[in-house]
């Protein structure tokens, strides 16, 4: 039974990929992190003999700390944490109990480096629709939640990625594109090493309403008629991926938890009132 100010790998692994997920801090020792650098979907590194210098950066939200087996280092920063009126968490039995479980853990080999905020910083082609809505979706979800995004002119994503520092995606010639019948958001998956049941049904819906092979997948019919309306309800970039994470959060609950379920009217008799 984990402890009031602890959280398990079960838990927590159902928060990751939704709107409620707390920020994760590893503060994993140097050696530990050389043995197995991958890192818990989302988390950022942070030296926990400096917590006291940055602790004030989580303010306002929850955190869960993970440390190597979920002991001193751990126990010390989420201590320290609460005391500056953050809630915070430990991740029992640490990184080695998340590990165990199976869970996906983010490969950092093609990780872009972090501005001097935190943040990393990526560019694409202006007026998106579908993949490049996807993949800003799965950075901020299982990336890098603070992750900065600038959609500018086609012609000029190589220049603004050279003079900016950005990490470009979704444009021919670059490391984060199309590969073969595979998308953008596919290859993401792939190379960070985020594979999981919910992710690649969400990926396969994805691929059909961008690619246009629509009969991938049921649901990629459906996606396709969001964005498009989506693209046609925002002129700003920004706004529009603010407004469709909501559209891609429900579609990766479906797929992690709802592919069984239907829906039916009218409702079976002796039903009126229930959910359906």
């Amino acid at each position: 039974m984990p402890g009031p100010d602890t959280i398990t790998s079960a838990q927590l692994s159902r928060l990751i990929g939704t709107p409620d997920a707390p920020v994760i801090i590893d503060v994993r020792i140097d050696d530990d992190v050389a043995r197995d650098p991958r890192l818990l979907p989302g988390a950022i590194r942070r030296d926990f003999r400096s917590v006291a210098g940055w602790a004030a950066e989580q303010a306002g939200r929850p955190v869960a700390v993970v440390c190597q087996r979920g002991q001193k280092l751990s126990e010390g920063v989420a201590a320290w944490l609460r005391h500056a009126g953050i809630r915070a968490e430990t991740l029992e039995g640490g990184f080695e109990a998340w590990a165990a479980l199976d869970a996906p853990l983010l490969r950092p080999d093609h990780l872009p480096p972090r501005d001097a905020a935190g943040r990393t910083l990526w560019v694409t082609r202006a007026r998106p629709k579908i993949d490049r809505i996807a993949c800003p979706w799965l950075i901020r979800r299982f990336v890098d939640p603070s992750a900065v995004f600038l959609f500018v002119a086609p012609g000029e994503v190589p220049a603004v990625a050279d003079r900016f520092g950005a990490t470009p995606f979704d444009i021919e010639g670059v490391f984060w594109s199309h590969r073969g019948e595979a998308c953008t958001f596919d290859v993401m998956i792939e190379e960070f090493g985020l594979q999981s049941d919910a992710l690649t049904r969400l990926a396969a819906i994805i691929r059909g309403a961008d690619t246009a092979r629509l009969d991938l997948a049921p649901e990629a019919a459906g996606l396709l008629a969001a964005s498009l309306g989506f693209s046609r309800l925002y002129r700003d970039d920004l706004a529009q991926l603010d407004a469709a994470m909501g559209l891609y959060d429900a579609f990766y609950r479906w797929a992690r938890d709802a592919v069984a379920e239907t829906h039916n009217w009218p409702a079976p008799q002796g039903m009126t009132g229930a959910r359906a």
